[in-house]
């Protein structure tokens, strides 16, 4: 989880990033080692099954956003177990693409500078 840690960083910062992350809790949605495109994201936008790069409880995910209730946000995978709930604040960015696949409106939802970078 350390790679999506330095990858929250740089999307907090302002960057738009490039990543291939581990795992098969967001099957089929996003398989292990796919190229996915994570934009800094307008917290305000979030919906229900976007799929965010968030902190919860100490742990970076790109999970689903499965509630949401007020300031805080609850993340989950694509297999039905809940990581728990965050505050927007903890959200650093949206999964814009999967191997340039434009994914699902969340376009709309970020607050991209231009930058694209592969982490």
């Amino acid at each position: 989880m350390a790679r999506l840690d330095a990858v929250a960083a740089r999307v907090a910062s302002g960057e738009t990033v490039r990543c291939r992350p581990t795992g098969s809790s967001m099957v089929p949605l996003i398989r292990s080692r796919q190229l996915v495109t994570i934009a800094p994201v307008d917290t305000t936008m979030l919906a229900v099954d976007d799929v965010v790069l968030a902190r919860v409880a100490g742990t970076v995910y790109l999970h689903r956003v499965t509630a949401i209730a007020g300031e805080r946000v609850q993340i989950g995978n694509n297999r039905g177990r809940v990581n728990g709930w965050t505050n927007r604040a903890r959200v650093f960015g949206i999964c814009v693409e999967v191997d340039g696949v434009p994914f699902r409106n969340a376009m709309d939802k970020t607050l991209i500078d231009e930058r694209v970078e592969d982490a």
